[in-house]
C-alpha cells in the first residue's frame, strides 16, 4: 500500500524539524562569509622552520593586514594536517573560537614532526628527553622552543607574546611545548591532552584494551614514508555491518583482528596492542612525569564526559601544580564529550540536558579571557578550578581541585541489591554471576561500529536487567548530595577463573515520575514511535574497567587464584555531580563491557595472542560482608550553609 502525498510531506516536515532541533544546522554561519571575512583581514604566509637537527617543520601563519599594532602569536601544532596548502589557500575559521579572528592575534599552524609537509620522523607520543646533550637530541619541547625563535625573527608586528593551544592529540603537544618553555611562551591550554595512554587515556583503562575506539582511531591513522599532503579522498574503514558488536566478536582475538583487517601493516596500532602492560614503552610516554620548569600561565580544560581523553586533563593539572610552585594553573572542566566545547553549544549529551549552552560560555567567557589577559594584558586570571556541576547544571568555582572541604565517604555493597554508607554487618554475604566471553555485555543498546560519544550519559536499564550485572542502589534520597572528586571500587571478589575484569559503574537514577524531555516527541508521535520515557533513567555518570590480573602491580600482571578471595581497588576519573533529592544512587558491576573493552578470556594468557579455547565462562563472586566489604568510595561536599 502506497502512502498519499499529504502523509509524505506531514513525515518529510517532521523529520526535518527533528533533525535541525539535533544538529542546530539551520544556525551555523555560511562557510564561505566566514573564508571570505579572513582573506580580508589576513595575509598568509608558509614557512619551513629549521629545527636544531636540520629537519625543517612546514608551518602556515596568518597574520593581520592592519600593520597600525602588534599582535600576540597563538599556535596550534597537530599531526591532523594544517592544510589547506598554498599561501593563497585559507582556512575557513582561525584560532580556537570566533571571539580571536576578530580580536587581533598572529595565528600559527605547524604540521609537527614526520606528518603530512613536515620532515623527520613521526613517534606516538614522542617521548620527552629530560637532558638533551646534543642538537640530535629533539622533542617536540625543543621543536616549539626552536619554532618559537624564528617566529619572533621572521614574522612581521608579533608583540614578543605567544599563546598556545590544542585539543586532544595537539593538547599532547600543547602539553609538550610548556617543559623548559620558552621565555616568550606566556600562556597554554592543553585541551583534554594525551597523557598516559596506558593510564586510563585512549590506550588502556584499568589495563583492559580500548577496543573500538582503538581500532577506529588506528585504522585511518596510518604512518607516513615522506612529506605529503592529505589524500583528496578520505576512505574510511568499512566494516561490511552496521553492527559493531557482531564485527568484533566474529574477528576473534586482537591478533586475528590485526592480521585480517590492518594485514599487520600499521604499526601503530601493533604498538598499542602488543605492550598490554605499564612497561617502558609507555612508562617514557607519560608526558606528567616531566611537567618541569614551565614559565607560562596554564589552563587545562577537560569534559566530564570525555569517552576518550578524561584522565589527562586532571593528571596534567596536578602534575603542573606539584611540580612548578608559583606557576598560574587553572583548571576547567565542563559537561562535554571530546573536543565538544569547541564545536557544539554544549547544552545537551544524548538524552541529558544541561539546561544552558555550556560550550558557548567558556569560549567567550573563559577562554577567550584566559588568553586576552595573558597575552595583551586585559581582564584577570581564572580561578584555580572553574567546573560544571551536573545534576544541578550550574558552573562552580574553587581554589582547589577536589574542593578542600570534599570528604571521602564509601557506598557500600549491601544484601538483597541495597547500596548505603552503613557498612555491613552480616558475617555471610555474596552475590554472583556467570561472565561468558562468547556473549559480553554490550556498554549501548543500539546498533553502532563506532564509540558513541553520547554513551557517557546514556540510559543503562537495558545493562540492569541482565543476569550477569549485578545491581545496587540507595533509597530515594532524602537531600541532595554532591560528590566532587575521583571515584574509587573497593571490591572483594572472587573467581573461578584465572583472571576476570570487573566493570563499574556509577549511575543516577531518576525518579518514575521524572518529567520527559524528548525534542522529537512530535515526529515521533507523528510516525507512531514511543517517545522517551526518562523516569527511572539510569544515567550513567562514571563507568570503568579494571583488569583483576593489575591488581597489584600494573607492570607485573598475576593470575587469580580460583575460588579464592580477592582485593581489587582502583580510582576512576573524577566527577562533579549532584544527585538530586527524590534521586537514587546506582552501582552495576559486570564483567564485560564489549566491544568498547576487548574481552577478557577469563584465563591467565597472552590477552593479543589468545586462542579461541583460551575464552572461558567464569562464575564471578563480590563480597559484602562485614569482614569482606565491597563499596565505591566517593568525595562528598557538604551541604550548602554548612
Amino acid at each position: 500500500m502506497r502512502e498519499s502525498s499529504a502523509w509524505r510531506a506531514i513525515v518529510l516536515v517532521a523529520l526535518a524539524v527533528g533533525l535541525l532541533a539535533r544538529t542546530g544546522r539551520a544556525q551555523d554561519p555560511p562557510k564561505q562569509d566566514q573564508e571570505d571575512y579572513v582573506k580580508a583581514h589576513y595575509t598568509k604566509y608558509e614557512y619551513r622552520i629549521p629545527m636544531r637537527d636540520g629537519k625543517r617543520l612546514f608551518t602556515s601563519v596568518y597574520v593581520p593586514k592592519d600593520a597600525s599594532q602588534s599582535y600576540p602569536i597563538l599556535m596550534d601544532r597537530t599531526p591532523y594536517s594544517v592544510g589547506p596548502y598554498g599561501e593563497d589557500q585559507y582556512k575557513k575559521t582561525l584560532g580556537p573560537s570566533d571571539e580571536f579572528e576578530k580580536a587581533g592575534y598572529i595565528f600559527v599552524y605547524q604540521d609537527v614532526r614526520g606528518r603530512y609537509m613536515s620532515e623527520g620522523e613521526f613517534l606516538e607520543m614522542h617521548p620527552h628527553i629530560d637532558v638533551k646533550k646534543s642538537s640530535k637530541d629533539v622533542d617536540d619541547s625543543s621543536d616549539t622552543y626552536d619554532t618559537i625563535e624564528f617566529l619572533l625573527k621572521h614574522v612581521p608586528n608579533n608583540n614578543g607574546k605567544v599563546g598556545i593551544w590544542g585539543i586532544s592529540y595537539p593538547g599532547f603537544y600543547t602539553s609538550a611545548s610548556i617543559i623548559d618553555s620558552h621565555p616568550a611562551l606566556k600562556a597554554a591550554s592543553p585541551q583534554a591532552p594525551m597523557t598516559d595512554l596506558f593510564m586510563s587515556d585512549d590506550a588502556y583503562h584499568g589495563g583492559a584494551f580500548m577496543l573500538a575506539a582503538n581500532f577506529g582511531f588506528y585504522s585511518s591513522f596510518k604512518p607516513m614514508a615522506e612529506p605529503a599532503p592529505p589524500p583528496k579522498v578520505s576512505v574510511p574503514f568499512d566494516f561490511d555491518t552496521p553492527d559493531g558488536y557482531l564485527f568484533y566478536l566474529h574477528a576473534g582475538s586482537l591478533r586475528d583482528l590485526n592480521e585480517r583487517y590492518l594485514k599487520n601493516g600499521n604499526w601503530l596500532f601493533t604498538d598499542q596492542m602488543s605492550h598490554d602492560t605499564y612497561d617502558d614503552y609507555w612508562q617514557a610516554r607519560d608526558l606528567s612525569r616531566h611537567m618541569k620548569n614551565i614559565r607560562c600561565a596554564v589552563m587545562v580544560v577537560g569534559g566530564w564526559f570525555d569517552a576518550e581523553d578524561l584522565s589527562g586533563p586532571f593528571k596534567t593539572f596536578h602534575a603542573v601544580d606539584r611540580n612548578n610552585p608559583g606557576t598560574p594553573d587553572s583548571l576547567v572542566v565542563g559537561p562535554w564529550v571530546h573536543g565538544g566545547w569547541a564545536r557544539s553549544p554544549g547544552d545537551r549529551l544524548g538524552d541529558i540536558q544541561f539546561a544552558a549552552k555550556t560550550a558557548d560560555y567558556f569560549r567567550a567567557l573563559i577562554q577567550f579571557p584566559f588568553f586576552e589577559y595573558y597575552l595583551k594584558g586585559k581582564g584577570t586570571p581564572p580561578p584555580k578550578a572553574w567546573v560544571f556541576e551536573t545534576g544541578t547544571n550550574v558552573w562552580r568555582k574553587y581554589d582547589s581541585w577536589p574542593p578542600a572541604q570534599a570528604r571521602p565517604k564509601t557506598l557500600y555493597l549491601r544484601a538483597g541489591g541495597k547500596l548505603s554508607f552503613e557498612p555491613p554487618s552480616e558475617n555471610e554475604g555474596l552475590d554472583e554471576y556467570t561472565s561468558d566471553p562468547a556473549h559480553p555485555v554490550p556498554f549501548v543498546d543500539y546498533i553502532a561500529t563506532a564509540v558513541p560519544q553520547r554513551y557517557m550519559t546514556d540510559d543503562q536499564r537495558f545493562a540492569s536487567r541482565r543476569p550477569d550485572v549485578l545491581v545496587y542502589e540507595t533509597d530515594p534520597l532524602e537531600e541532595d548530595l554532591t560528590i566532587a572528586g575521583p571515584v574509587s571500587p573497593r571490591l572483594r571478589v572472587a573467581s573461578s577463573g584465572t583472571d576476570s575484569d570487573f566493570v563499574v559503574k556509577l549511575i543516577d537514577v531518576y525518579p518514575d515520575d521524572y518529567p520527559d524531555s524528548d525534542p522529537d516527541a512530535g515526529t515521533k508521535r507523528i510516525l507512531g514511535m514511543p517517545p522517551l520515557r526518562m523516569g527511572g533513567y539510569q544515567q550513567l555518570l562514571r563507568g570503568e574497567p579494571m583488569r583483576a590480573k593489575f591488581r597489584g602491580s600494573w607492570e607485573k600482571p598475576e593470575p587469580l587464584t580460583p575460588g579464592q578471595l580477592a582485593e581489587v581497588d582502583f580510582t576512576m576519573p573524577d566527577v562533579n555531580h549532584t544527585f538530586r533529592r527524590g534521586h537514587r544512587i546506582m552501582v552495576q558491576i559486570q564483567s564485560s563491557w564489549f566491544p568498547l573493552v576487548d574481552r577478557n578470556p577469563q584465563t591467565f594468557v597472552d590477552i593479543p595472542n589468545a586462542r579461541p579455547e583460551d575464552f572461558r565462562k567464569a562464575t564471578e563472586q563480590v563480597f559484602h560482608r562485614k569482614d569482606a566489604p565491597s563499596g565505591v568510595e566517593v568525595m562528598v561536599l557538604p551541604p550548602a550553609g554548612d
